[in-house]
């Protein structure tokens, strides 16, 4: 089957991720559901069950914003990656696996707010639609949410492997050759802490320009005021 060499700046983002075989199919995405410096031996072990098996990036994401734009842009920088296992818990307060296979399965609306999930803040900012479509045209799901045991992790990265379409859980794996164009190159554009406040739409916009422009204004005629002073001798 047809590899590839991954982007020159593959993988683009950091993050909490191992980096394995660059020419492998298949990435392991674990769920966090504790502080980064708190993650318990378990998650640990579901990470490394994926990267030791031969993951091209096995890591664990907790957000259901910056965490995915991450994802999004260290896997379409390899278009050896055509399979995603999504493992762990679940994220309480994100609610991160549902949305993560929500994004998967079903996309974004014309707001880059991911279809058909409950998490609280599920939008993809930082992101072009484009780059959006063509991890969700890569990948393929494996879901093994809610399985703690590090032999799965290793079992379903085996199946992805294979030259010859083996069962597993219901999916029939391979290695089905990297994904039939050139890899993409792409960062985070900026950075928010609340990009649930993004503005959504053309009024809102306008609304802002005009905003700044009035900001621009008022500092420019509180500079002049500032100059025209009598300076003091």
């Amino acid at each position: 089957m047809l590899k590839v060499n991954p982007h020159l700046e593959y993988p683009p983002e950091d993050g909490r991720y191992l980096r394995g075989n660059d020419y492998s199919p298949v990435a392991v995405a674990i769920i966090l559901n504790c502080d980064a410096d708190k993650i318990p031996r378990e998650l640990e072990n579901l990470v490394r069950g994926g990267i030791e098996t031969g993951a091209a990036l096995s890591g664990t994401v907790q957000t259901e914003n910056i965490g995915f734009e991450k994802i999004v842009c260290n896997i379409v920088a390899n278009s050896n990656i055509r399979y995603v296992i999504v493992g762990g818990p679940e994220s309480e307060g994100h609610l991160t696996g549902e949305a993560l296979k929500a994004l998967i399965q079903n996309g974004v609306d014309e707001k880059k707010r991911i279809i058909e999930t409950n998490a609280p803040h599920p939008f993809l900012f930082n992101l072009p639609a484009e780059m959006i479509e063509r991890f969700r045209k890569q990948l393929n799901l494996i879901d093994l949410q809610f399985e703690g045991d590090p032999d799965l992790i290793r079992k379903a990265v085996w199946c992805c492997y294979q030259e010859s379409p083996v069962e597993f859980r219901g999916y029939s794996l391979h290695d089905i050759g990297a994904y039939p164009e050139p890899p993409l190159s792409g960062k985070i554009t900026w950075r928010v802490t609340q990009p649930w406040a993004e503005i959504l739409d053309d009024k809102e916009r306008e609304g802002q320009r005009r905003a700044q422009e009035l900001m621009e204004r008022l500092r420019t005629k509180a500079k002049k005021k500032q100059d025209d002073k009598p300076k003091e001798r």
